[in-house]
């Protein structure tokens, strides 16, 4: 009986049950806490698809077609993903005026959450660029020197190598891009609106934007605006040159036109 006994009153039995009751909490929570959160994901996800749908229904569909499969009047948008409405609208760029050669910046019309809706609604249609979070574009502590090669290889021969912008063909143009966000950069680089080629981050890799965001936010801050006088417009050695060459020039022709005119009225005398 003494033996029983001691067995019963052993000091470990207590911590054995504390480590067992413990064990079972947190098995419990972990098998019904994160299907709550998901659940509750789910439903605020279906929601917003819902509110995307209508603001979509008024807003679009008249030219991309009742489901985003695109009419005459407007292209598909199964499979551009949130990135592209989030881009396009949050720019004003849609919805559209009228139709012309290049969809025109102007004032959004829809709020953040709005456009958040809408975006949720064509990412549903298809698999498609999801909104960059802002540790993706955050430019912070980005390699600027690397940024400014970047744009100058792949974006300098549209938009200028300080992103002034310029014309291109048929009517269309690259825009300047002096006032767009780094959010609206990296998803342009990621969807390719207009005649915007598509950069995916296995062609220009997240860093690489980041840096090319970087450097565009150098380039056009106010401490970096034409430190030695007129900048001509910002648009490089060529338009330089052509000042140079026509005033330069011109400013010879009338010295020696001067001084030739000097000279003969010196004879005469």
């Amino acid at each position: 009986m003494k033996k029983l006994s001691a067995r019963r009153r052993h000091p470990l039995a207590a911590l054995v049950v504390l480590l067992f009751a413990l064990a079972v909490t947190g098995g419990l929570y972990a098998a019904f806490a994160p299907a709550d959160k998901a659940q509750a994901d789910t439903t605020a996800q279906s929601l917003a698809i819902k509110e995307g749908k209508q603001l979509y229904t008024t807003g679009c569909a008249s030219c991309h077609g009742t489901g985003g499969q695109g009419t005459s009047d407007g292209p598909s948008l199964v499979g551009v993903g949130a990135a592209a409405v989030d881009f396009q609208v949050g720019t004003g760029r849609m919805p559209l005026q009228q139709q012309g050669a290049q969809a025109p910046k102007k004032p959004v019309v829809y709020t953040q959450a709005e456009i958040d809706q809408m975006a949720a609604y064509i990412a549903s249609l298809g698999p498609g660029p999801a909104v960059p979070s802002e540790d993706q574009y955050n430019p912070e502590g980005a390699d600027i020197a690397k940024g400014g090669e970047l744009f100058r290889t792949n974006c300098a021969q549209c938009h200028n190598f300080t992103g002034k912008g310029g014309a291109l063909t048929s009517g269309k143009y690259a825009p300047a891009l002096e006032d767009v966000t780094p959010k609206h950069i990296y998803e342009a680089m990621l969807t390719g609106p207009q005649a915007m080629p598509v950069f995916p981050d296995t062609t220009v890799t997240e860093q690489d934007k980041k840096d090319i965001i970087a450097y565009l936010g150098e380039v056009n801050s106010e401490k970096s605006a034409s430190p030695g006088g007129l900048d001509l417009g910002g648009f490089g050695p060529v338009s330089e040159g052509l000042f140079a060459w026509t005033f330069g020039l011109g400013a010879m022709i009338a010295v020696a036109v001067w001084v030739a005119a000097r000279t003969a009225k010196a004879r005469k005398s």
